[in-house]
């Protein structure tokens, strides 16, 4: 079935599982998978909550039961699942923990690939791209899916997700240690993400998707390159091209929908979906041309949009922007912080959140990006047993759902 413009939305949400003796990854989901269902499988239906396996053996991941018209009541829900999944890893001392990347994991040792369904499909990726690395086994993320009815629907709505996604991180980054140490980068999940699969450029490209506004050249632009590239590697046409598309959003054809690919899961639900709700407010402000044209917003290249994502991906809400055509689609005339533009954004917007939601974003924009948060916390002593300290409170955080504070 084809949904219009912001009708419905899906929400898919990644953790990782770790012992609670000493945070070290614990590739069991199929263990998890068992407890709950008698047998290994890679999807569980429970309820309005689907629970599904990734890539390696320690992430798992929760979405929405197919598209839900209502979000208010997201939060809920994904906690109602958080909390009977670390029930049943009480069994393996382990719990989930949240936050888009490991800070102490060694993907080089510690990387298990997933070995039940899509075993040979994982196994083929892992070929190509060679995926014990950061930029593959140690990183979890929100996806927001929101579809999309006909061309014109298509080209409106890619149209704003291209102009919103360089500054999303500075709402949303979360992981700023990797192998016990700052990395200079509030969001590494992205800083990986944009050269992991350096193999195949193409497959990411410069994670902004490229000015394409239909189908047909989508297929042209974005897809075939794509299928031509994998080829020599997939002689057995294993790989689907919308699998294989790896940029910040992709498109999915198949189900017509914009999947949003760029958020870095927080401490937890709560704050997950306050944040893909003044997303989905904005992208509704941008598809109305209030803000800028529609023209105008088909008009930015890529590269051009990758200069100001890049950067905010190494300083989140701290970035400076100082493009003043970029400044000019929300009306700011002079080099200003990402975190001011997301303040005026949610000036305009924020009154169409539930109260519990203005709380969550009102709470980030005055106290930081989960990464800002993170780094004040462990104070500069990233010893083990302090990242230990942080990390743990963290997990509990996940397990009350509740904000995390320095």
């Amino acid at each position: 079935m084809a949904y219009h413009l912001f009708e419905v939305v899906g929400i898919e949400l990644e953790y990782m599982l770790v012992k609670k003796s000493n945070l070290k990854v614990n590739p069991i989901v199929d263990q998890l998978f068992i407890a709950k269902n008698g047998a290994i499988t890679s999807d569980i239906e429970n309820g309005k909550i689907e629970w599904s396996n990734e890539l390696v053996a320690h992430v798992v991941e929760m979405k929405t039961n197919g598209p839900t018209e209502d979000i208010s009541n997201l939060d809920s829900l994904f906690h109602d699942n958080i909390q009977e999944m670390n029930q049943y890893l009480e069994e393996f001392d382990s719990c989930l923990l949240p936050t888009a990347a490991h800070p102490l994991m060694d993907p080089n040792t510690e990387t298990h690939l997933w070995e039940h369904d899509y075993n040979e499909m994982y196994t083929l990726y892992n070929k190509i791209f060679k995926c014990k690395g950061h930029g593959w086994s140690n990183v979890q993320s929100m996806h927001i899916n929101l579809p999309f009815f006909d061309d014109t629907e298509f080209e409106k709505l890619h149209a704003a997700v291209r102009i919103l996604l360089p500054i999303i991180p500075g709402l949303s980054a979360s992981s700023p240690v990797l192998d016990g140490k700052f990395t200079e980068f509030k969001d590494t999940r992205m800083h990986y993400y944009k050269s992991n699969q350096k193999e195949i450029p193409h497959m990411t490209g410069k994670v902004i998707p490229e000015q394409v506004f239909n189908k047909a050249d989508y297929k042209e632009i974005i897809f075939n390159p794509i299928i031509k590239a994998i080829k020599p590697y997939d002689t057995e046409n294993i790989l689907d091209h919308h699998f294989l598309n790896s940029r910040g959003a992709i498109s999915r054809f198949d189900r017509n929908a914009i999947e949003i690919r760029v958020i870095d899961v927080q401490e937890n639900p709560s704050a997950d979906i306050a944040i893909a709700a003044l997303i989905i407010e904005v992208l509704k402000l941008l598809v109305s041309e209030e803000l800028v044209s529609l023209e105008d917003q088909k008009s930015w290249h890529e590269d051009d949009l990758f200069l100001i994502f890049d950067e905010v991906i190494q300083y989140a809400e701290n970035t400076l922007i100082t493009d003043r055509k970029y400044l000019a689609i929300f009306d700011l005339q002079k080099d200003t912080d990402v975190k001011k533009i997301w303040k005026k954004l949610y000036a305009k917007v924020g009154e169409k959140l539930t109260e519990e939601q203005q709380k969550h974003i009102e709470f980030i924009l005055q106290n930081g990006s989960l990464s800002t948060r993170i780094l004040k916390a462990l104070r500069n002593d990233f010893t083990v047993e302090n990242i230990h300290k942080i990390y743990f409170k963290l997990a509990q955080c996940l397990r009350e759902n509740r904000m995390f504070r320095p």
